[in-house]
């Protein structure tokens, strides 16, 4: 007697149209019923978004997943239940960092929650499971498209922050033996790049761009006869940013000054590259990296709390404050959907506490 198997619809794999089974995949009953393999079908079968999104949605379902684990100690699909759903959701609102902060902030549980019920609503029209779709039943939160704009260098950071980077080229990377070198000029550490860090704050904050943009700059990328800078973005489209006049400089200081050191070693397009004297690398920076020259010019500079992220948000608030223009905002920073700008019209309490008090 031939084994049972379920068909599975199939976005991805067309063939001729009068071949009536090419859309559908036949998966025997008896094969394994967890939810690890179920989500490789869904990326393998059904999921057509960019590889930058599916990436997003692969961290969503891998969290989940590993909480359904640790809680259930299995990923079998009908130990997913509507309660497990609820919990999870539960778990997402209130864990919190060791500084008691939040782990993810509303706009993430909301993202994961709603890949997860795309998720579960495609697996429930093949396998059903057992007490009903398990997030057919969960409310979202209903939040905005808020961005944390409130974490923006104020004017007083942003002129030490670019203070402190533009002090690298002379004090950038020296060795902090004091004692050692007492009377003496203290040694440069091998492989620190004073001039490729200055311009990477200086990109940051003169742009707006993201971390992940900056890692993947070429060099012929920039235009600087007319400043703009062209990257690929996050959902693999590209945008062009504008930058200031010193922020074109210092990119063009470490290019002429500094770049060469590492450029035959890597043979690589990056405009930032790594130290030729790192072990391994694929010629490029890594996110890690950007945020480490972030932090050590902010510590310089006692600027705290504040990500490179804040330089994008800074970035936003500057236009939003010089031109009142929220089509301008859009404009640099590449926003596809418009109320992401508009969040930079938004006044923080402070500053309409000293606009009722300045009177």
């Amino acid at each position: 007697m031939p084994k049972k198997s379920t068909q599975i619809a199939t976005r991805n794999n067309f063939r001729p149209e009068n071949d009536q089974t090419s859309a559908l995949i036949r998966i025997p009953d008896d094969t394994p019923d967890g939810l690890v393999w179920w989500a490789e079908q869904y990326f393998r079968h059904e999921v057509t978004t960019s590889q930058a999104s599916q990436k997003v949605q692969r961290r969503d379902l891998d969290l989940f997943i590993r909480y359904m684990v640790s809680e259930e100690k299995t990923d079998d699909r009908p130990a997913w239940t509507p309660r497990l759903s609820r919990d999870f959701q539960q778990h997402l609102r209130t864990t919190l960092e060791s500084d008691g902060q939040r782990r993810w902030n509303d706009k993430t549980v909301v993202r994961v929650l709603a890949h997860l019920k795309t998720f579960a609503k495609w697996v429930h029209q093949w396998r059903p499971f057992p007490l009903d779709n398990p997030m057919d039943r969960l409310k979202l939160p209903a939040v905005g498209v808020g961005l944390d704009v409130e974490k923006a260098l104020t004017p007083a950071e942003r002129r030490r922050v670019l203070d402190a980077a533009d002090m690298l080229t002379a004090t950038g990377g020296k060795s902090k033996d004091r004692k050692r070198f007492k009377g003496k000029e203290r040694p440069t550490r091998k492989g620190y790049r004073p001039y490729r860090n200055r311009a990477i704050v200086y990109t940051l904050i003169e742009t707006g761009m993201r971390r992940a943009a900056i890692i993947r700059l070429n060099v012929t990328d920039i235009d600087f006869q007319r400043r703009t800078i062209a990257v690929e973005e996050k959902g693999g489209y590209v945008h062009t940013y504008q930058i200031s006049r010193e922020g074109a400089h210092a990119i063009r200081d470490y290019i002429e000054t500094e770049r060469d050191q590492d450029a035959a070693r890597w043979q690589s397009g990056a405009v930032f590259l790594p130290a030729a004297t790192v072990p391994k690398s694929t010629g490029r920076l890594d996110v890690w990296t950007v945020n480490q020259v972030w932090n050590a010019v902010c510590q310089t500079a006692n600027v705290k709390g504040k990500t490179p992220h804040s330089a994008r948000h800074t970035m936003g608030k500057h236009i939003m404050e010089k031109t009142g223009n929220i089509a301008a905002v859009q404009r640099q920073l590449g926003h596809r959907n418009a109320a992401y700008s508009m969040q930079y019209a938004r006044v923080t309490h402070e500053e309409m506490d000293g606009v009722l008090n300045e009177r």
